[in-house]
Parts: structure tokens; sequence; C-alpha cells
């Protein structure tokens, strides 16, 4: 069964956010600890196993994420990264669905420039008071927070760019803080020291109890940073910079209850796994 490791929301190798991809035969899923097993294997933040489904059926492909340590309700990257081997290794062009099984039927859409874009439902947040013990946790004192409800991160929001990132998280406290509020994992944002550089907002992502201490570049978390940088900046077509180690430009469009996320992906790695 082949397999293939796609970067991310980056237009050059070793860059954005690596994912694992797994298109599978047509018939029955795999056992759920055998998907476990190789996602731990690859290491990476997730691995996306991909179903055909039948002609008659609503999606055209069912799709599953999972980190290293737990099966996952939805991810940006490693869906584009699927998006993306579709197109090269398949010759898609056009729309594609998945249908998952906690987010609903997403679509993909491949443009022959190789640009990726995902329909996602909006997660706007909900203010809410900043959590006991997160300015120590990270390191840095927000300004305010967001729950975002059924995607289950907590939007931050710091003073500036540059406290984003100077983040040093406590990487423990900030999984017990995470098991404590019942997060999938916290988002810390800012404005753009300087938008004439090509982006509008900054970000981090971080979800150590599952398994991703500092993830690379989060499509998930821009169904959350869309929404609220687009009510604060007045435009409803942004680009976020991820500021981690190997960064990734995600672009956003709102479109009402949906987000827009674009950007493209390589290949590094192609390669089989042996059942």
């Amino acid at each position: 069964m082949r397999f293939h490791v796609i970067d991310a929301f980056t237009d050059r190798p070793f860059a954005g956010n690596p994912a694992g991809v797994c298109l599978l035969p047509a018939g029955d899923w795999p056992q759920d600890d055998w998907m476990q097993q190789v996602a731990a294997e690859l290491g990476f933040s997730e691995s996306a196993f991909a179903l055909p489904l039948p002609a008659s059926s609503e999606a055209d492909w069912e799709i599953r994420w999972f980190t290293p340590l737990v099966e996952t309700n939805l991810c940006g990257h490693a869906t584009l990264a699927t998006t993306h081997v579709l197109r090269t290794e398949h010759g898609l062009t056009g729309a594609v669905r998945f249908r998952s099984r906690r987010s609903g039927t997403l679509v993909a859409h491949a443009d022959e420039d190789g640009t990726v874009t995902l329909d996602f439902p909006a997660a706007p947040g909900i203010e809410t008071p900043v959590p006991r013990g997160l300015a120590e946790a990270l390191g840095q004192k927000p300004d305010t927070a967001f729950r975002t409800g059924a995607l289950g991160d907590l939007l931050t929001v710091l003073p500036d760019e540059q406290a984003v990132r100077a983040a040093v998280p406590d990487l423990d406290a900030l999984a017990g803080l995470i098991r404590r509020e019942g997060l999938r994992g916290v988002i810390i944002t800012a404005p753009a020291a300087r938008p004439d550089q090509g982006y509008d907002f900054v970000s981090r992502f971080f979800s150590p109890a599952e398994g991703i201490p500092e993830d690379p570049v989060t499509g998930s978390a821009h169904t959350a940073l869309a929404p609220y940088w687009s009510a604060r900046l007045g435009r409803d077509g942004l680009t976020g910079l991820q500021v981690s180690a190997r960064t990734g430009r995600v672009r956003t469009a709102l479109h009402g209850d949906r987000v827009h996320l674009s950007g493209h992906a390589v290949t590094v790695l192609d390669g089989t796994l042996h059942l």
C-alpha cells in the first residue's frame, strides 16, 4: 500500500506542515488501531487516511485524521495534502468531496497551478475569561481569549507579533490546562507587525495533550482565525503567517458560515506500507 509525505501550505520542501497520506483501496476501513500505529510510526502532527466511496455516495472519499496519539475531528493541512496527492497521482482537477465522521462533508478544489482551496465550516469565537494559569503556561500575557465551539480550541490574542514569536510555552503545564478546560489546543495570534510583508496576522498552535507540542501550520485553526481577523480588520480575504520554525502561509476568505483556506503543497517522499 503506497503512502506519501507531503509538505502542506508551502511551495518548497521542508517547510510548511508535513502530513502522511494513505489512499486506501475500496472496501472496508482497516482496524483503527492499525491506522493509529501508522500515524505514530510516521510521527507527523497528523496523518490522513482516505477511502474511496461508491459512485452513488454523497461524497467521493471518506477521510480520517490521526495524530500520533488520537484520532482528531478535523485537519486542514492533511486534507490539503490528500487533495494534492489526488491531483498529482490521480489527475484530479476541480472539486473533490470528503466525507468526515465529525465535521460533515468537506469540499476541496484543486487548480491546475497547484493551488488547493479547502471549504471548511467557520468556527467563530465566543469571548471567555482567560483561563487560570494560561499566562504562566504560555510565558506571555494574553489580551483576550475566545472559545471556538466544536473546533475545541482556545483562540488567544497577544499584544503584538513579537509576543507570538517569543512565546516559549511550558508544554506540560499547557497540556494540563488543555485537559482541564476540555480543549483540543491553544492558538496564539496577533496582528502583523508589517502588513506590507504580505501577511495580515500571525499565529502559532499548541496541542501537547494530543501529542502535538507545536504544529507547524494549522489549517483548521484558521477556521477560527479567519472570522476573528476579518471582523477586526474589516476584510473578508486575508493571509495568515504561522510563525513556527518551519513557517507557512494560509490564505483565508470568509463566506458566511464557511471559510476557504488556500495554499500549495509539495511531495517530499513516496513509499510503501507493508501490512
